[in-house]
C-alpha cells in the first residue's frame, strides 16, 4: 500500500509497527452541532481507506475519540469552548448536546455505508489519561505552569513544525486570524494542556486534578485516548487538513515528548470540501447537512458516489448541478447491475485479474476515481458470465459500500404474484400477443419487480 504522507510530502510504502495488527486513529468529530458534508467527505475517506486497508490483507484496529469538552472556538486558546456554545444555542447541558450529535453523528454515518470504529471514546472519559501525560510532561520539563494553566512548551523542540511548512515568524498575532495573543505564555505557540483558569465563567464540566480544578485542552485529548487504546506505537493517524495545524502539530509535540520517541508513521490528510462560498464551516452556520440532502431527495449513496469519483487529496467543489449528475450516474449504474442475470459459471482467472487492478489503483495513494473505472470495464466486458460479474460487483462493495448488489428480501405473496404474471407473459409470447407481453413487464416494473429474459427463461427481481 502507497499512501501520501503529510509528514514526508510523498507517496510512500505503508510502514506497520506490527505485522499483526495495524493502528489507525481518526479524529473524531466535536459534537457541538451537526456534522455537515465536508465534515462527512473527510469521514468516507477515512471508511474507503480502513476497508480498502482490510480488502488487502491488513488486519486492522482503528479508534475514534468523540471531543464532548475543551475545543475552544480559536486556535490560540481563546474564546468560547464549542461544547458551551452548543448548550447556550439549544439551552441544553453540555452532556446533553454531546449525546444528540453523537447519536446524529453516527446515524449520519450508518446512511453513509460508514462503518462505526472498533473503539470509540468520549474525551470526558479519559480525563485520568491526560492528567497522567501532563504530569510526565512537567516532570520532563516540557510543560509549565502559568496563569493558572499547564502550557507545553514548543521552545523545547527543535522540529515543531514538522507537519508543516510553517515558519515560526508566520504564526505571530496578526498574521493568522486564529491566534491571538495569550499573556500567560511564554511563547506564543505554545498550547494548553489543561486549564485551570478559565477565561470565561460559564465552563459546565471540569475535574479535580493535580493542577487545579478545571477542564483538558483540545490537543491532550487525541494523544491520550491513542495512546490508552493503540499503544506508545501509531501506523496512520487521519483527519481533514485543516488539522493538521495546530491541532495535529500538537498532537506529535506533546506525543513524542512524552515517550521519547517516534509516535506515528503516516499523517493522512482529506481535502476540503468547498461550495461556491468557499470551505463549509460549522462556525459560519453555512453548512449543507445529509438530513438537508435527503430531504432534497437525494440517497444519501449518491454523495458516497460523489466523493469517490474524486481523489481524496484534491479540493472537491460541490454544486447541486454536479450533485445532479452523480445521481444520474449512480441510478444508471444501479440499473445496468439489476439487469445483469445471475447465470453462467464463476471464472476464477478472470475474478482475479480484476481485483489485482481494483487493488492496484487502491494501493496507489487510495485512488477511488480509476478503482470506479474498474468497476464499469467488468459491467461492459461481454466475456464475463453474469455470475462473474456479480461476483466481482460484490466484492469491490466491500470497500466502495454503494449498496450495488443489494439484497432485498420477497415476499411469498409477491414472489407468487410475479412467478404468475412471469407465467402469464410467457403464455403471450408464444400466442404472439406481444403487446400484452409488454404491458405484464410494464406492471411488474411498476411494482418493483424487474425482469430479464434469459437462455434458462425469465428471472427476475426486486429494483433497490
Amino acid at each position: 500500500m502507497n499512501l501520501y504522507n503529510t509528514k514526508t510530502g510523498t507517496i510512500e510504502p505503508l510502514k506497520t509497527h506490527d505485522d499483526k495488527e495495524l493502528t489507525m486513529y481518526t479524529c473524531g468529530p466535536t459534537v457541538y452541532h451537526y456534522a455537515h458534508i465536508g465534515n462527512l467527505r473527510c469521514y468516507i475517506m477515512e471508511d474507503i481507506l480502513e476497508k480498502t486497508l482490510n480488502y488487502i490483507g491488513y488486519n486492522v484496529k482503528r479508534c475514534m475519540n468523540i471531543t464532548d469538552v475543551g475545543h475552544l472556538s480559536s486556535d490560540g486558546d481563546t474564546g468560547v469552548d464549542k461544547m458551551v456554545k452548543g448548550a447556550e444555542r439549544e439551552h441544553k447541558t453540555v452532556l446533553e448536546i454531546a449525546q444528540f450529535y453523537t447519536d446524529k453523528f453516527f446515524e449520519d454515518c450508518a446512511k453513509l455505508n460508514i462503518k462505526k470504529p472498533e473503539i470509540v471514546s468520549k474525551a470526558t472519559d479519559n480525563i485520568d489519561e491526560y492528567i497522567k501525560i501532563i504530569n510526565r510532561l512537567l516532570e520532563k520539563g516540557y510543560a509549565y505552569k502559568s496563569g493558572d494553566n499547564i502550557y507545553f512548551d514548543t521552545s523545547k523542540l527543535d522540529e515543531y513544525y514538522t507537519l508543516t511548512n510553517h515558519d515560526a515568524n508566520e504564526l505571530l498575532v496578526g498574521v493568522r486570524d486564529s491566534v491571538t495573543k495569550d499573556e500567560f505564555k511564554k511563547n506564543q505557540n505554545d498550547f494548553v494542556l489543561w486549564f485551570t483558569k478559565s477565561k470565561f465563567s460559564n465552563q459546565e464540566l471540569k475535574w479535580n486534578s493535580p493542577f487545579g480544578y478545571g477542564y483538558p485542552g483540545w490537543h491532550i485529548e487525541c494523544s491520550g485516548i491513542s495512546l490508552k487504546y493503540l499503544g506508545e506505537y501509531l501506523d496512520i493517524h487521519c483527519g481533514g487538513v485543516d488539522n493538521i495545524f495546530p491541532h495535529h502539530t500538537n498532537e506529535i509535540a506533546q506525543s513524542e515528548a512524552y515517550l521519547g520517541h517516534k509516535w506515528c508513521n503516516t499523517w493522512f490528510h482529506v481535502e476540503h470540501l468547498n461550495d461556491k462560498f468557499g470551505k463549509m464551516s460549522k462556525s459560519k452556520g453555512d453548512f449543507l447537512s445529509l438530513d438537508y440532502l435527503i430531504e432534497k431527495g437525494y440517497n444519501p449513496l449518491v454523495y458516497r458516489l460523489f466523493c469517490l469519483n474524486s481523489h481524496y487529496r484534491s479540493q472537491l467543489l460541490f454544486a447541486f448541478d454536479s450533485l445532479d449528475s452523480t445521481k444520474k450516474q449512480y441510478d444508471k449504474l444501479i440499473d445496468r447491475i439489476n439487469n445483469i442475470p445471475d447465470e453462467g459459471i464463476e471464472e476464477i482467472d478472470k475474478i482475479k485479474t480484476y481485483q489485482d487492478n481494483f487493488k492496484q489503483y487502491l494501493m496507489d495513494d487510495l485512488n477511488t476515481a480509476n478503482a470506479m473505472t474498474v468497476l464499469y470495464d467488468v459491467i461492459k466486458d461481454d466475456n464475463l458470465s453474469g455470475k462473474t460479474k456479480r461476483s466481482l460487483i460484490k466484492d469491490f462493495d466491500k470497500v466502495l459500500s454503494l449498496d450495488l448488489i443489494k439484497e432485498v428480501e420477497i415476499d411469498d405473496q409477491l414472489k407468487n404474484y410475479a412467478l404468475e404474471k412471469i407465467e402469464e407473459r410467457k403464455i403471450a409470447k408464444e400466442n404472439k400477443d406481444y403487446a400484452k407481453a409488454d404491458l405484464i413487464r410494464e406492471e411488474l416494473a411498476s411494482k418493483g419487480i424487474i425482469i430479464k429474459d434469459t437462455k434458462e427463461g425469465t428471472m427476475f427481481s426486486l429494483k433497490q
